[in-house]
């Protein structure tokens, strides 16, 4: 009785624990070493690197149409965000003729840790209690020199108007 009661309890801790596993995944281009050496600058143009590595991650919109394949592998734990743990950004440069004329490989380095501040944005401003934005108007439309009625402005009605 007694065995069988540790290897419940220890099945049942191996069930726990396998709760607490990282999850891996891959996201976007899925990298060929070999591939992306056999491209070369001055050798390949646009169709030659699209049927080589595929239609790219994305294209820069402005100035030149460069290409970038981009492929991350993330981790996560047990009910947290994924993060990620490498990646590799190829930017491949392309001449008005459209041959490559650069291929670069950046990694981790480019990626950029946002840490944002608790729930709440911070804004420039007053800080206002709920109570100052339900009734905070309440008075201020119609007030002198807000542009109503009976002002000395030259308008209509106005001392100078007609």
């Amino acid at each position: 009785m007694r065995v069988s009661g540790i290897l419940l309890a220890g099945a049942a801790l191996a069930i726990a624990l396998s709760g607490c596993a990282s999850i891996k995944d891959h996201r976007g281009y899925i990298v060929d070493a070999s591939l992306l050496d056999s491209i070369q600058a001055g050798t390949d143009n646009r169709t030659s690197v699209e049927r080589t590595l595929g239609r790219p991650s994305f294209v820069s919109q402005f100035g030149r149409q460069d290409w970038y394949y981009v492929s991350t592998n993330t981790r996560q734990a047990a009910f947290t965000a994924p993060h990620a743990k490498e990646q590799l950004m190829v930017h491949i440069v392309f001449d008005e003729n459209g041959n490559v004329a650069a291929v670069e490989r950046t990694g981790m380095e480019t990626v950029a840790r946002i840490d944002p501040d608790g729930d709440k944005t911070p804004t420039l401003g007053r800080n206002r209690s709920f109570l100052e934005d339900l009734f905070g108007n309440i008075g201020q439309v119609g007030a002198g020199g807000a542009g109503g009625q009976g002002g000395q402005g030259g308008g209509p009605g106005g001392p100078n108007g007609s």
